[in-house]
């Protein structure tokens, strides 16, 4: 048997224990062949094989981020300003002006601005009105979780004195009453329905431009972490085109209003429609709380900052303990949005209703964030076989952690903030990714950040964050690999460079095990072939 393509003089790290190390391999009809020397891959190729000499590179199964925005943070940061490396008012409504310069659209948005910096106190409709003042203008925080609006905006959607807050939602109001234009939480989805529509053809532009960066970044697989109708729709039309360049898996998002049965239906009806292929919709996504940077994330205890207070759950207790047991006995994966330690609490005891309903199967439900835990929790991850699917870029001294989120936690609290290692040594499953458009998707620089507990780039020279806490170079690999496969249902054929298995492969500039580990983030990938199917390729390579 010929092979399609072979990869000579790697240095080639499987990730499949049966065989972690190769020199090279051959891929034929988009599935690793064989694993080998050089010689012997050599030997399947015939005078149409295409040789790819990877010149001792890293060589490493494509990476897979399982809990990303593709397709609206792709919209967002493609097509409109983006705000994430403002750092103070002026530069924001500067960004905002250049935008709007050579933007001719009737509205002017941005997106990425840093909620650690930019609050209630600070964001204004009037602040947006002084970079622009004549068209309506609407940004969203880098969290997704808030938002602002100039006037306006504000009186193009009927935002007035007097407008009521929506369920799980708040308008922020001045001392007389009027809004701010500041939103949390649903009161955004609340404004983007009286805003103009966005095509379907500029959704699917915002794919393309959010697949380009996950392949130059050697991702090959996403799991899009809140997705409805219009999102498989645009997924589906790229899949059936043929322009897809990740395989992508999706999770669809449950409303609190919603019962169990109107749920399962709705999104069972999805899964029906969009099951198989390249895309495909395998799970249910549950919002448990919001953000600590809008008190919105729910804890067992009060804030233990001057204003204190603390928030609820955004689904009641029970709700959420019915709603898990209806969808994991329809075989769903659950994935929830858990930040404070009460929101924590509540999906174990909902994956534990479950489990006592239905019986254990492999489903590696997942708890993403889980910025907060209480000690009493950690062991049920190991126990309910519940993944925890972190974003470790976040676990650094930096505003929202320092100036936000420790005082409101307190220091007992503050000692397990993005606890990856207790969890780990206690048995957690897990998987590394990004949620991007919150923070980048370079998953090199969130290794280093995981590996370090300090930002990328800073060469060592910044205070570390709980140093206790840190991840391993491996355990940053399998998060980003093997874990990351089976946390997408994708284990069976991807995750490793096992025969069989798709040619989901990359190349780097460096090996990542052995650098100095504050390179990591400097990574630059060579090449990433999809299926053996080349979707990036680096300017200077030219294996």
């Amino acid at each position: 048997m010929q092979a399609d393509l072979v990869i000579i003089n790697g240095g080639i790290h499987t990730m499949d224990a049966a065989t972690p190390c190769a020199e090279a391999l051959c891929v034929k009809d988009g599935r690793v062949l064989a694993l080998g020397s050089n010689a012997d891959m050599r030997a399947l190729a015939g005078t149409a094989t295409r040789v790819i000499d990877a010149g001792g590179r890293m060589v490493l199964p494509g990476f897979q981020d399982t809990h990303i925005h593709l397709q609206d943070s792709g919209h967002g940061y493609g097509l409109n300003a983006d705000l994430g490396g403002a750092r103070t008012l002026t530069e924001l409504q500067q960004r905002m002006r250049d935008f709007a310069a050579r933007h001719k659209g009737a509205w002017v948005n941005g997106v990425g601005w840093y909620t650690g910096i930019f609050t209630d106190h600070n964001l204004t409709r009037h602040i947006l009105d002084e970079a622009v003042p004549d068209r309506p203008c609407y940004i969203l925080a880098s969290d997704g979780h808030n938002a602002c609006l100039n006037t306006l905006a504000c009186k193009a959607i009927g935002l007035e004195r007097g407008t009521p807050d929506p369920f799980n939602g708040h308008f922020v109001l001045d001392s007389s009453g009027e809004p701010t234009g500041m939103l949390h939480e649903d009161a955004i989805d609340w404004a983007v329905k009286r805003m103009p529509a966005v095509t379907e053809d500029d959704y699917a532009e915002g794919v393309r431009f959010a697949q380009a960066l996950c392949n130059r970044n050697g991702i090959t697989g996403v799991l899009d972490a809140s997705v409805g109708r219009r999102h498989a729709r645009v997924y589906q039309r790229l899949a059936e085109s043929g322009d897809l360049t990740v395989r992508l898996c999706a999770t669809a998002k449950v409303k609190p209003e919603e019962t169990a049965a109107v749920a399962l239906d709705r999104i069972g009806t999805l899964r029906r429609e969009f099951g198989a292929g390249i895309f495909n919709i395998h799970s249910a996504k549950f919002f448990l709380d919001g953000v600590l940077e809008n008190r919105t994330g729910a804890m067992i205890e009060p804030y233990s900052d001057a204003l204190g207070g603390n928030a609820p759950l955004m689904f009641e207790a029970g709700h959420i303990k019915e709603l898990f047991t209806a969808f994991d006995a329809a075989r769903f994966q659950i994935h929830v949005h858990v930040i404070g330690d009460l929101a924590v609490r509540a999906a174990l005891d909902g994956l534990e209703a479950a489990r006592a309903a239905n019986g254990r199967w492999p489903s590696l439900h997942q708890l993403a964030h889980v910025q907060c835990i209480d000690p009493a929790d950690v062991p049920r991850f190991r126990e309910l076989g519940a993944m925890m699917n972190v974003q470790s870029l976040w676990a650094r001294h930096e505003p929202s952690v320092d100036d936000v989120a420790l005082p409101m936690m307190g220091e007992a609290r503050g000692r397990l903030m993005y606890a990856f290692r207790t969890l780990i040594d206690a048995g957690a499953p897990f998987c590394l990714s990004s949620d991007w458009g919150v923070s980048t998707l370079n998953p090199f620089q969130i290794m280093e950040t995981a590996i370090t507990r300090q930002p990328p780039h800073k060469h060592g020279d910044h205070p570390v964050f709980l140093p206790e806490q840190r991840m391993t170079r491996e355990e940053c690999l399998k998060g980003y690999t093997v874990n990351a496969a089976a946390a997408a249902w994708r284990s069976h054929d991807t995750g490793s460079l096992t025969p069989g298995h798709h040619a989901d492969i990359i190349i780097l500039d460096r090996n990542v095990l052995n650098c100095d580990v504050y390179d990591i983030g400097d990574t630059e990938v060579q090449l990433t072939l999809l299926g053996g199917r080349e979707v990036h390729r680096a300017p200077g390579f030219g294996g």
